[in-house]
């Protein structure tokens, strides 16, 4: 693998060299005269949090209990995490999720080096940008800094990934082991504990090191911090996001395929893809929605740190809506804790002894009491912090609204989606009824149905919440700053995360619930000699296995349903936030919305070619992708088919379910590096091109990937709970039907689970990069030319369109087997 990185680098570094020294001395050389002017990133400055008081307290000492309020949240996290790792499992169990987790960490280390070559690539943009081009003085010791935040934000996405599959490998065996008891409170409570571990870890960390830089970094180079952190945390998201989905959905197609190859059941522990399908469950259902979602929460922060800053004039206003923003990031924390406790007491109440139970029921009763938590906590904390905003005292209620519409949406979306993902949804029951006739094929246009509609009214309901937020912004906003709407959206994108570890936390139920299954099958505790007597003798169980493996399929279903409907929540950040993001690339194009603002139209050709563009790198990333999945699930099939053994074995060799590990984390990386390289030059060649042709870019690709992700996720997600529907319900395993939505659900496993959630970090990674892209476009035009320009983003162009045609034809299977 190493060999083949390294293959690569050098082969791009040739494509190349021809332009690159030239360029280097050329922006080297080049004056930083526009450094300063409004919007560039090296001009970002803090003010002084401490002229202003807040309840007697100036706002700097203020936000210094935010981190005790961190570091409770952590401990909120560890706790349970230790409560999680005590409970009691049977042995065979335990070693299967040991087992599963060894690999899982093989895995990690493998992309952490592999995040340390991408790395590289930001690092020499930062360095050419805030070293030289747009210096923050001194640059012996800003440039460090900076580029030491973008590794922190790096370190940040892969630590709480890291975190998260220990605790759900925890989860996995002890949720197996509950099952046995025969009643289906604690299956439904471990997956919700460890989801909430990882939710509030993460949110605590992200918060806790944004904190530091804003008390603790000096206030002139506070602001490029920030956005070498972000960008560090969007490239760890991004390369965690797309490389976990391409491996997760390799093991998930390989080792499901051989249910209709060899009519063998699920997560048979004969077949060496199981092993590998539990790891891919956590590399692309647990570390990519933790990187995901701490990319997400901090992204998000930062944009409207920098709108603040860029937009905002009043010193004053500045600190006490900075100051009101990391409040309320707090007090969101607070919310998810509380209402956690709240539907805890319920659900136990209700639930705990109850012999069956609606498992999607706690669950979502869990989200709408965040939601009104959140959005009361909102209102009161407002009221309190900012009672006066620039001489305003009604701006408070206006902007705690604006907030709300937010967190509405985040309650609001998984109803949605679930209306199309759901167990109980009239769509995914067309889709069984479809396939009972017309098989895989009907079943499949009936997932794309679903997807379609989806799509449709998702898309209207945050068009809807957006317009409420845009309406009140009209309300003497704009008397406060510039763009009043802008700010209000990304006012919007913070309230989805209101619920930020509530989020999380039923996102990351799913994989738990997954692995559960699968770590029943393995352990072979049917198998084990005299279990039934060890099991009342040591832990007081009269165990009904059948009962056991029908809740934890039943409880699936649930978490499929709940994976579903964190996905439009995360993507709707991405794009309700790019808007932030790219006001401040329009700020510095503009000079502060003075000049050039008519660029900003359909009158304006480059404008709307880069509309037309973005949708064209959308569509090529859900093919690339695809791709990666398609070669690496035929070698896996390749590899299983050939090496399976169902006579005289009770379970697969742990070299074989290694091998099969080694072939997902093979394509995955060579999936990965060709989208990231593509992506990467693509960004900076239509940053060159011209910076108003970038803009519309950067709309196109927010608004195409908006609605590819939503039909992409929520049409696997039907197919998905489809075969649940055969599986649970209509108990047909084996069948023709079975084996109809068997094929549907592999082909939904990279709808939902690869293309569609890794177009949240690309767009984000792809929007923050081109802040620092397009600056370096302008600055070298005015110092040497545009002639010089356009070579350079012909050059980068020619790059990226080479790792794009290598992302088809240097996977095609024929090719690949050739060699």
């Amino acid at each position: 693998m190493l060999t083949w990185l390294a293959t690569a680098w050098s082969f791009r570094c040739k494509l190349i060299k021809f332009g690159a020294p030239a360029a280097l001395l050329t922006l080297l050389g080049a004056a930083s005269a526009l450094a300063d002017e409004a919007g560039g990133e090296a001009s970002l400055k803090l003010p002084d949090l401490s002229q202003v008081t807040f309840l007697g307290v100036d706002g700097h000492k203020l936000l210094l209990f935010g981190i005790v309020i961190c570091i409770f949240g952590l401990g909120f996290g560890l706790a349970i995490y230790s409560r999680l790792k005590n409970l009691p499992v049977h042995k065979s169990m335990r070693e299967i999720s040991e087992l599963i987790y060894e690999t899982c960490k093989t895995y990690l280390i493998t992309q952490g080096k592999f995040l340390m070559i991408l790395w590289v690539f930001i690092a020499v943009v930062i360095v050419m940008y805030f070293g030289w081009l747009a210096p923050v003085h001194p640059t012996a010791v800003t440039l460090p800094i900076i580029l030491i935040f973008s590794l922190v934000g790096i370190a940040g996405s892969y630590g709480v990934a890291w975190f998260g599959i220990r605790v759900n490998t925890f989860a996995n065996s002890r949720t197996a082991f509950a099952s046995l008891r025969g009643k289906p409170y604690p299956i439904y409570n471990t997956p919700l504990q460890a989801g909430m571990s990882i939710g509030m870890m993460l949110i605590s960390v992200e918060l806790l090191m944004m904190l530091f830089i804003l008390l603790f970094i000096p206030g002139d180079y506070a602001g490029p911090c920030f956005i070498g952190f972000a960008i560090g945390e969007s490239l760890g998201a991004a390369a965690l996001r797309i490389a976990g989905g391409i491996f997760t959905k390799i093991a998930d197609i390989g080792s499901d395929l051989m249910k209709i190859v060899f009519k063998i059941k699920e997560d048979d522990a004969r077949n060496p893809g199981v092993i590998a399908d539990c790891t891919g469950d956590n590399a692309g259902d647990s570390v990519g929605p933790s990187a995901d979602g701490f990319e997400t929460y901090g992204v998000t922060g930062v944009a409207l740190i920098t709108f603040i800053l860029l937009a905002v004039k009043n010193p004053t206003v500045q600190v006490q809506l900075l100051v009101w923003i990391f409040v309320m990031r707090i007090v969101m924390l607070i919310a998810s804790a509380v209402a956690y406790f709240i539907n805890a007491f319920i659900a136990k109440a209700k639930y705990g002894n109850a012999d069956e139970m609606n498992y999607e029921a706690p669950l979502t009763s869990l989200v709408w009491i965040t939601s009104v938590v959140s959005i009361a906590l909102t209102y009161l904390v407002s009221a309190v912090i900012i009672p006066d905003l620039g001489g305003s005292t009604s701006q408070w209620w206006k902007l705690a609204t604006i907030i709300s519409c937010g967190t509405l949406a985040g309650a609001i979306i998984p109803e949605l989606v679930k209306v199309f993902t759901s167990t109980e949804s009239r769509h995914v029951k067309e889709v069984v009824t479809s396939a009972e006739e017309g098989g895989a094929s009907l079943g499949i246009l009936s997932g794309f149905v679903a997807g379609n509609f989806s799509a449709y009214y998702i898309g209207l309901a945050m068009v809807l919440l957006m317009s409420v937020g845009y309406l009140i912004s009209t309300m003497g906003l704009g008397t406060q700053m510039l763009a009043p709407a802008v700010f209000a959206f990304g006012l919007v994108a913070f309230g989805f995360l209101g619920m930020g570890p509530v989020t999380i936390a039923v996102d990351s139920y799913g994989p738990v619930t997954d692995n559960a299954q699968s770590v029943y099958e393995l352990s072979l505790i049917e198998q084990v000699p005299n279990i039934k007597q060890e099991l009342k003798k040591d832990y007081n169980i009269d165990v009904n296995f059948e009962r056991a493996k029908e809740m934890l399929e039943a409880n699936d279903g649930a978490g499929n349903t709940f994976k579903a409907t964190a996905k439009p929540v995360l993507i709707g950040t991405a794009v309700v936030g790019a808007t932030t993001m790219i006001f401040s690339i329009i700020m510095a194009l503009t000079k502060g919305l003075t000049e050039n603002v008519n660029n900003l139209s359909l009158l304006h050709a480059p404008f709307v070619l880069g509309l037309v563009t973005g949708g064209a790198m959308i569509y090529w990333f859900t093919g690339a992708s695809t791709q990666a999945v398609t070669t690496g699930a035929y070698r896996a099939v390749e590899f299983i088919k050939a090496n399976i053994k169902l006579e005289g074995a009770a379970s697969a060799s742990i070299a074989d379910s290694k091998k099969v590990v080694e072939i997902c984390t093979k394509y995955a990386q060579k999936g990965m590096l060709n989208i990231f390289i593509a992506v990467f030059f693509a960004t900076l060649a239509f940053a060159f091109v011209e910076p108003f042709f970038f803009i519309g870019y950067l709309f196109s690709i927010a608004i195409f990937g908006l609605y590819q992700a939503i039909f992409m996720a929520n049409a696997g997600g039907a197919w998905d709970n489809a075969k649940k529907i055969v599986e649970v319900e209509l108990k047909q395993k084996g069948t023709p039907l079975h084996d109809a939505t068997v094929i549907g659900d592999t082909v939904g496993d990279p709808f939902k689970d690869t293309s569609s959630v890794a177009l949240n970090p690309v767009i984000k990674f792809t929007t923050l990069f081109g802040l620092l892209a397009v600056e370096l476009a302008v600055q070298l035009t005015a110092t040497q030319g545009s002639g010089l320009t356009h070579i350079l983003a012909a050059a980068f162009f020619v790059v990226s369109f080479l790792f794009v045609y290598r992302s088809f034809y240097g996977m095609r299977i024929r090719e690949d087997a050739a060699r």
